[in-house]
């Protein structure tokens, strides 16, 4: 037993070495300002992300390629991305007034522009959280395009093997592909992908987009052929961070101008003094829970409960959404769609105008009616940004201070279980941040005796704040959670935005000493469970009832 334990730790502590190099590596290559990834500067990335070994990778540092991690990483980076040499991260340097056309990635929101054929541009407007999170997916991805490239050259001249000159014929084709030419092309990619015919079956489809079904192909090819490239001659691929991107790095620009924005309105409408609760949350599920059930009283009917709300997350119901964003606006919310860069959407909610049976205000007087301020998910480090600068005091057009009256701050988000499964809840009384010695300990407002009644599970205990998703493995995890820190999950904000908060009022003494706080996370994949990993697939209608159930509690406490 002994030598389980002392094999454990050794091999966390591999792990969080490797952590360790990769984020200093990455600051200094972004000091540098360039690097060839598959070069000399990239080797120690590569290096470390081998020895670390993320479980959201799988087998990154197997000979056979990584179908689902592959799949992860191309749903959060560019499309065409793997057809450029030369990728460049930007800050917001004009591109949405050029003639290029912004591509969004599926699962991230940013900006990217395909300048030319051979070169990719991507903006970074969340802070060093965000670049992390591109480098470490295009070290990966680039892992996998020289493993293509093992297995289809015959020598260094660039002979290639036969398979690999199927599916070239395959990509070049202009003409749509028939089943019987894509299951052919199909057998040959298998063959060295080192996987059988059903799995790459069973992935083809989930890589197609609306322009290219066959995107799978594409993908694969050019991955291989850039590799190939690289090992038979010049054309190297090299990333670049633009002069303005490292100038402004660390500066709040898009937190400024996004807390500004709010404040103003704020002031605006006279709201300054009115007690404010902040909830870092989504789009929908404050507005939802507020004025569904008046907006929708024939669905309410139909559908009882959580299954309201289930039935609104359906993006077959477009039309009901509308309906209560109507309901919701007519009854005091403002929605202030991000144009500051920041990717972060907010909703203000004054509950003044809204009627005392949905808001609990009778008998209050105006000044003491709450208002409240939902702000989309934050990234990473830009949680800190964000909210450092919403707790800030506002300054008129006369240079005059005004501060804000917050009265709690409360955070919802998604999380990494580490005991239990999929849609559980996380109670967290501490946010230990991953990398240093700096821990978070709070009075959390919310219990898990408040979650008696809604059966659901919810576990207590300390959440981990780690630098990134796509870097965390079994070992370093099973750590934290069997140790005395008694980590009961991981995610990315918490540690941010409680440095925010406590600078806020204990230091600054831009906000009461007294506000409170609250911290809940629902669990969208356990990292400890094989299979049960982020690139495993999302939450579906699993995440329906926890998020409404924390969004039921933290409404209840602030309409009391």
């Amino acid at each position: 037993m002994a030598l389980i334990n002392t094999h454990t730790r050794t091999r966390a502590q591999e792990s969080t070495g490797a952590i360790e190099r990769l984020y200093i590596t990455m600051r200094h290559l972004f000091n540098r300002g360039y690097y060839k990834p598959m070069g000399v500067s990239g080797e120690t990335l590569r290096e470390a992300l081998l020895i670390l070994r993320p479980e959201i990778y799988g087998s990154i540092a197997e000979e056979k390629i990584e179908l689902q991690g592959l799949l992860y990483v191309i749903d959060r980076l560019p499309t065409g991305i793997e057809e450029c040499r030369f990728i460049n991260l930007t800050s917001d340097e004009g591109y949405a007034n050029s003639h290029f056309t912004p591509i969004i990635p599926p699962k991230r929101r940013r900006n990217c522009y395909r300048i030319d054929d051979e070169q990719m541009n991507i903006e970074v407007t969340r802070g060093r959280s965000e670049i992390y999170d591109i480098l470490t997916h295009l070290t990966f991805l680039f892992i996998e395009s020289h493993k293509i490239m093992k297995q289809v050259m015959i020598d260094d001249q660039g002979g290639v093997i036969r398979d690999w000159k199927k599916l070239e014929v395959a990509v070049q084709k202009k003409e749509a592909l028939t089943q019987q030419e894509k299951e052919i092309a199909l057998t040959h990619t298998a063959n060295f992908l080192g996987r059988t015919f059903e799995e790459v079956s069973g992935v083809f489809p989930l890589f197609g987009c609306e322009e290219n079904p066959n995107r799978f192909f594409n993908i694969v090819y050019f991955l291989g052929k850039l590799a190939i490239e690289e090992a038979t001659g010049e054309e190297k691929r090299i990333i670049t961070f633009s002069p303005v991107l490292r100038e402004r790095l660390g500066h709040h620009i898009h937190g400024e101008k996004w807390a500004s924005r709010i404040k103003k309105v704020l002031a605006d409408q006279q709201l300054l003094k009115r007690p404010i609760h902040i909830i870092s949350a989504n789009m929908h599920s404050v507005m939802n829970t507020l004025f569904a059930e008046t907006a929708l009283p024939n669905e309410a009917k139909k559908y009882q409960g959580l299954r309201l709300f289930e039935a609104l997350s359906d993006p077959k119901n477009s039309k009901l959404r509308e309906k209560v964003a109507k309901k919701a606006k007519s009854n005091g919310m403002t929605l202030l769609q991000d144009s500051s860069g920041t990717n972060i959407d907010v909703q203000i909610f004054d509950t003044a105008h809204c009627p005392d049976a949905i808001c609990n205000n009778e008998g209050l007087e105006i000044e003491d009616k709450p208002v409240i301020v939902v702000m989309d998910y934050a990234f990473g480090e830009q949680a800190y940004e964000t909210m450092d600068e919403l707790l800030k005091p506002y300054s008129d057009d006369r240079q005059q201070q005004h501060f804000l009256n917050v009265v709690s701050v409360s955070i919802m988000g998604k999380a990494g279980i580490l005991e239990g499964g999929k849609g559980d809840i996380m109670i967290p009384s501490a946010h230990v941040f991953e990398g240093t010695a700096d821990n978070y300990p709070f009075k959390n407002r919310l219990k898990k005796s408040h979650f008696a009644e809604d059966d659901v599970n919810v576990c207590t205990g300390s959440m981990i704040t780690v630098l990134g998703t796509s870097l965390q493995n079994r070992d370093v995890l099973k750590f934290f959670h069997e140790s005395t820190w008694n980590v009961i999950g991981l995610e990315m904000e918490g540690a941010h935005y409680q440095k925010a908060i406590q600078a806020a009022a204990k230091i600054r003494g831009s906000v009461s000493a007294k506000i409170k706080v609250r911290y809940a996370y629902y669990a969208s994949d356990n990292p400890l469970e094989t299979g049960s990993t982020l690139a495993s697939g999302g939450l579906g209608t699993t995440g329906v009832k926890p998020t409404y159930v924390i969004t039921k509690r933290m409404l209840n406490q602030i309409l009391e």
